[in-house]
Order: structure tokens, then C-alpha cells, then sequence
């Protein structure tokens, strides 16, 4: 089964602030904010949504297709993916823009101020749709480049193409004509608990119209787990308890891997959940979105465990 990974490769590069914001805001003075926050060192990791989800994929022991778009200063990422068995043949170069970068402070509390520059994200990575069997690929539209994320569902309907519709963080760039019809018709939704508020928000259509259009809506709940939703019941899949918790970053991404992975093995919507349950738990395990691994000795100890 081919895996098609559509969605964002970013460099993220995290910094701690060792202090609280709070302490250095005047809140009567908002209008007016001009503040800089020394933090205590800087780390650069390898993310993006493309790459978190290509990522858990392979240690699931798949070979997923990255459909993207990165910038002149793509080396360490191509190096990092080839050193973890993930083409680059779909990922295509701009070479005038640098790679979509997010620059995220975490202050003492746990707050966090965070600055994105798309960089190459702003280009569309011009998947060839003509080169895939239908009946045997599988595509995942995920937060990236808005143009793809608008076009590949339809394009995937013309072409008799399963895809799971991952709108996330790009939520607040859709209209609501779009993103119906990106919905209608996908095998399944995949948002987070506040994402399927805003969906519903920004459509007018309650959870039963959204299920009449996907068939299933798969809900993350963070450490509570997830909920699967289809016409006729709802089914809570329970958080696998990792072994510390260094980094929630990345986890949905470990999930919707992990989902992926069980669906092209044949594995049922409730099984596939399960899957991505325990991804997600070794992904908390690290700080930063891909630095995570597992044997399928590991995975299988704690797929057990449900």
C-alpha cells in the first residue's frame, strides 16, 4: 500500500526561558509591548507535520511518500530522512525561500510564545495524482501548504483515492464552502476536541451532518486519549501510559502514524486507534517530534496493555 504524507517539514527550534512571562508583562501596558526574553540556550529539531507522521511510519516499519516542499537550507533534513530510510522524492526544493522554521518559547509555567515563518511552506508541492492506484494508496492531507490541503481532497475524490482529512492548526485559514467540501467525502476526520468545535463553529453543522460526510471522526483528547465517533456509537481508545513525559509535542502526529500504519495492515478502525495510542506514548517519552524510537517488541508490550 502506498502511504502519501501531505503536510508541512519544518525546523523547530526550541528554546527555554528560564523565568515566568507573567513576571515581565504589565498588563496595562499591552498596547505598548516591547519585551525580549534571554532564554537559555537553543535546541534545533527536525519536525513538521510531513515529517513527524513519515517519521512514526517508518518505525511502524512502513514506506510512506512525503508530498512537500522545503527550502535551500534542506541538507540536514534530506540527511536526517536518508538516515531514517525516508525518500525525498517527492519533497520538492525552493530554492529562493528557507525551510518553514517555528521558533518556540517555553517559559517556567509552561506558557509558550511561538514565531512561524512558512519559508518554502507558501509553495504547493505538486503531487503527480496520475501515477497512483487508486486501490492502493492511502493519503493523509495534514496541515502544510493551504493550496494542497484545499486541492488534494478533491483531487483524490476524482481519482477514487482514500484520504484522511487532518485540517489542524490551518483551521483558521479555511472558509467554510472549503472546508465542507474537503470534509465531505474522506474516510476519516481527525481534529483534536477543540478543533471539532471550531469545524462545527465555522460550518454551521453539528457532529451527525460531519459524520454523514467522513464516516468517522477520530477525536484526540491528549492524556485523556481519543474518541472514535461513527453513525451508529462513540468509542473512547484509552491513553497508553508512557514511561515519563518529557514532550507532548508531536504525539497526534506519533498517533496518526501509528492510525496509518494498523488501516494499510487491514486492521479495523478500533485496532488502528489502539495502534496509534501506543505511538503516541513513546513520542511524549522525548523532547522534540523525532527523536522517539521503539522495537516492535516495545510496541507490542504496550499494544497489550489496552
Amino acid at each position: 500500500m502506498n502511504i502519501i504524507v501531505s503536510g508541512s517539514l519544518a525546523y523547530d527550534r526550541i528554546m527555554d526561558f528560564p523565568g515566568k512571562f507573567s513576571d515581565h508583562i504589565l498588563p496595562d501596558k499591552i498596547h505598548v509591548l516591547n519585551v525580549c526574553f534571554q532564554v537559555s540556550g537553543m535546541k534545533e529539531k527536525f519536525g513538521g507535520t510531513a515529517g513527524n507522521i513519515a517519521y512514526a511510519l517508518t518505525l511502524m516499519g512502513e514506506k510512506p511518500f512525503i508530498s512537500s516542499t522545503i527550502g535551500h537550507d534542506y541538507e540536514k533534513y534530506f540527511k536526517w530522512l536518508a538516515k531514517n530510510g525516508i525518500s525525498t522524492e517527492g519533497i520538492k526544493i525552493i530554492e529562493e525561500e528557507f525551510t518553514a522554521g517555528a521558533y518556540i518559547t517555553t517559559d517556567q509555567a509552561d506558557n509558550q510564545i511561538t514565531g512561524f515563518n512558512p519559508g518554502a511552506m507558501k509553495y504547493p508541492s505538486s503531487l503527480d495524482f496520475s501515477k497512483l492506484d487508486p486501490q492502493q494508496t492511502l493519503v493523509i492531507v495534514s496541515p502544510g501548504n493551504f493550496e494542497d490541503m484545499v486541492n488534494y481532497p478533491r483531487l483524490c475524490k476524482e481519482k477514487g483515492i482514500d484520504y484522511i482529512f487532518d485540517p489542524g492548526q490551518s483551521l483558521p485559514m479555511w472558509d467554510a464552502k472549503d472546508l465542507i467540501a474537503s470534509i465531505d467525502g474522506c474516510r476519516i476526520l481527525i481534529v483534536n476536541d477543540y478543533e471539532l468545535d471550531l469545524i462545527m463553529n465555522k460550518t454551521g453543522l453539528a457532529k451527525k451532518d460531519l459524520l454523514r460526510m467522513s464516516g468517522t471522526i477520530i477525536t484526540t483528547l491528549g492524556e485523556h486519549g481519543s474518541r472514535i465517533s461513527t453513525a451508529k456509537e462513540e468509542i473512547k481508545i484509552p491513553v497508553v501510559k508512557p514511561s515519563r513525559v518529557e514532550d507532548p509535542t508531536g504525539a497526534g502526529d506519533s498517533y496518526r502514524g501509528g492510525l496509518i500504519s494498523g488501516l494499510v495492515c487491514g486492521k479495523d478502525i478500533l485496532q488502528s486507534s489502539r495502534m496509534g495510542s501506543v505511538c503516541a506514548s513513546f513520542a511524549v517519552e522525548c523532547y522534540g517530534t523525532q527523536e522517539y524510537c521503539f522495537t516492535s517488541e516495545d510496541f507490542n508490550k504496550r499494544l497489550k496493555t489496552i
